[in-house]
């Protein structure tokens, strides 16, 4: 999997994200234990498109749900008004959800109850700069499981939240009410406990997909650290030359690329993922990285992938086009703040 780093993600300042995901009137699991002034949000398994499922079980599409009375509400009033709805509210909703089939559910079929608890922007309510916490939410909306989702505030350090974690920060899970705070441990129980037929497989059918792209974060760092100028040339090769060998592997056929029957010699891969045409667990890993990797690199070092590296630039593309990836990433400009403490200033 790609890069090591630390589990649970650092306290940084943000902006509100540009995108976030909205609300379904599906309903959902509403938190068991959420003090009032952590915003929590039920996050209910999305409707299929009327075109019908693109990608078997998994979600599909999340529309935003304009507000009640005149006018559209953001999602972020939508979150506020929903927590507020108190616990009638919530049984509503978990009675609205269990009555309605979703994905092939018939009524009465019991979930499990999840709640995700991730990084907090500097607004306390929007979704915060946390490649783990996004990876983790990328997890459970490709699972197709109904889940809810906390941002958690932390420059409040909530009394409530250390109770139930103590030491913790975001993100982590609870299961059932159990508490999970081992990030690549949650990614192993998950795909252990919600498999299919119910639940879709996420981990790769190619071993060599964990490891794809696994130092750009490690080079990335070095660079964007970096404070003296004679060595920010040897620190840019370094990051080029892990982001060549991503590229090389994503222009790469794959073994179930090629037709031995065929008469043509596939050359370059045309498929959309690490592991080929659909998200799996890897994904969810590099791709929150690399998108940092594209927003920090260019806004503190005027550092641009290159366009030759057509594989990366296919890949990040077919990611910016699924809801899995950009309704659980922050925007641009949050990046940039969490970022604006660590990247150093090139200085003689």
């Amino acid at each position: 999997m790609a890069g090591a780093a630390p589990q649970n993600c650092p306290l940084t300042a943000a902006t509100p994200p540009q995108r976030c995901p909205a609300l379904s009137p599906q309903g959902g699991h509403a938190p068991s234990a959420v003090p009032p002034h952590l915003l929590s949000r039920p996050f209910p398994r999305p409707r299929p498109s009327p075109a019908g499922s693109r990608r078997g079980a998994g979600p599909l599409s999340v529309a935003l749900r304009a507000g009640e009375g005149s006018g559209a509400a953001s999602p972020s009033r939508l979150w506020q008004r929903r927590a507020r709805r108190g616990r009638a509210g919530a049984a509503a909703e978990r009675a609205m959800a269990l009555s309605v089939p979703v994905n092939g559910l018939k009524e009465g079929d019991k979930e499990p109850v999840i709640e995700l608890f991730v990084k907090a922007g500097s607004d306390g309510e929007s979704i915060g700069n946390c490649p783990f916490s996004q990876r983790l939410f990328m997890i459970l909306w490709l699972k197709g499981v109904v889940f809810s989702v906390t941002t958690v505030d932390l420059k409040r350090k909530p009394a409530d939240l250390q109770n139930l974690a103590p030491g913790t920060h975001p993100p982590f899970i609870t299961y059932n009410g159990e508490v999970r705070t081992d990030v690549n441990k949650i990614e192993e129980f998950l795909e252990d406990v919600l498999a299919p037929p119910k639940y879709l497989k996420l981990s790769p059918k190619h071993p060599e997909s964990n490891t794809a792209g696994m130092d750009i974060f490690a080079k990335f760092s070095a660079f964007i650290k970096n404070s003296r100028p004679e060595a920010n040339e040897a620190l840019e090769r370094g990051l080029l030359k892990t982001l060549q060998k991503l590229d090389e592997y994503l222009n790469s056929p794959l073994p179930d690329e090629i037709d031995e029957n065929s008469l043509e010699d596939v050359t370059v891969s045309t498929r959309k993922f690490l592991d080929g045409n659909e998200m799996t667990l890897a994904d969810c890993n590099l791709l929150p990285k690399l998108h940092i990797v594209k927003v920090v690199a260019k806004k503190y070092r005027n550092f641009e992938i290159p366009k030759e590296m057509t594989g990366i630039w296919r890949y990040l593309t077919n990611a910016y086009s699924r809801d899995e990836f950009t309704n659980t990433c922050p925007g641009d400009k949050e990046i940039e703040i969490a970022y604006s403490d660590v990247a150093k200033r090139l200085t003689k």
